[in-house]
């Protein structure tokens, strides 16, 4: 495999970081804005946390722009739940186990391989290039075990304008979760730092507020209905981090039913999850909504809860009767 490409500099303009940096350098602001996120970019000697961060023009800046994948991604035949689909973007209501782009352990087989084909067959164009060739027209992601909505940009100036949406949080994403236990109170903010776990470096941890690790994540939670030792939550996200709310949920000791990670039901509803082999976490994308890129016009979407999902709520509402 290359090497990353090092590229650095002296910021030409004050100003927001990654249009500072788009002129700085060759890189597109959506480019710019996952090299951020990947925590590839550094700022002074600093790690940059935010793409909105305020530079000024002497500012020394170091990307680190890892190696273009070694394959790319193949059309394949998946079938897809197509929520809305125009020329510059497409809404998919994403099943649950599947993983979003390909990547090491999941190579194929992924929700870009079947929009690939399904853009292919259907003469709808091509998925946009900024994402890379194994990632082409990923502007967010969730997890592979969580269902719901999830927009993919068709085109690179979509890409361009739901980046900059997404790092801005100005999306409208609203989660629809089963937690172990009832939230009290029954609606409140979670705002806690969120960065990777010093003791597995493959799972996210809530980090100290004045941390220079991680990044500032925040969750409204509001309970919608209350369970036998469970409660259906609503979760509105101001922000996008790496298993947000599995993680915020856990850290107020309310980890989501079915999280093979972060998750211990209660011991009263083991049984029912093994009856209904649930073995996922409780977590479903089911509304988003954005300034459409192009046509400017608000558009909002809504998924369904998923039958897997339903039926668990559904027993354990019949259970606290």
């Amino acid at each position: 495999m290359s090497a990353p490409e090092i590229i650095s500099g002296i910021v030409g303009s004050a100003g927001r970081l990654d249009k500072a940096l788009a002129k700085a350098t060759e890189l597109s602001r959506a480019r710019i804005q996952a090299l951020i996120a990947e925590e590839k970019v550094e700022i002074d000697d600093k790690l940059a946390t935010s793409p909105s961060l305020k530079v000024g023009e002497n500012a020394r800046f170091r990307i680190t722009v890892p190696p273009a994948a070694e394959a790319e991604a193949k059309p394949q035949d998946i079938p897809l739940e197509i929520v809305f689909e125009d020329e510059h973007l497409v809404v998919v209501d994403k099943p649950a186990g599947m993983v979003v782009h390909p990547a090491a352990g999941n190579p194929d087989g992924t929700l870009v391989n079947a929009l690939l084909h399904h853009c292919a067959k259907n003469g709808g164009g091509q998925l946009s290039g900024i994402g890379g060739v194994a990632r082409p027209g990923i502007v967010h992601r969730i997890d592979k075990d969580t269902s719901g909505l999830l927009v993919v940009a068709k085109s690179d100036a979509a890409h361009e304008g739901l980046g900059a949406q997404f790092a801005d949080h100005s999306i409208h994403r609203r989660y629809l979760a089963v937690c172990g236990g009832i939230p009290n109170p029954s609606k409140g903010t979670i705002d806690a730092r969120i960065g990777r776990s010093d003791a597995d470096r493959k799972k996210m941890a809530v980090l100290e507020k004045n941390s220079s690790r991680g990044k500032t994540a925040v969750t409204h939670y509001t309970v919608l209905q209350r369970m036998h030792d469970s409660a259906l939550i609503e979760c509105r996200l101001e922000t996008g981090r790496t298993h947000q709310v599995r993680v915020h949920c856990a850290s107020i000791g309310h980890a989501l039913l079915g999280d093979p990670i972060y998750g211990k039901a209660p011991k009263s509803l083991k049984p029912l999850l093994s009856q209904l082999k649930f073995v996922r976490q409780a977590l479903h994308a089911a509304e988003l909504g954005f300034l459409h890129p192009i046509s400017r016009e608000t558009v909002s979407f809504h998924a369904a809860t998923p039958p897997d999902m339903q039926e668990l709520i559904d027993e354990l509402a019949r259970s606290n009767r």
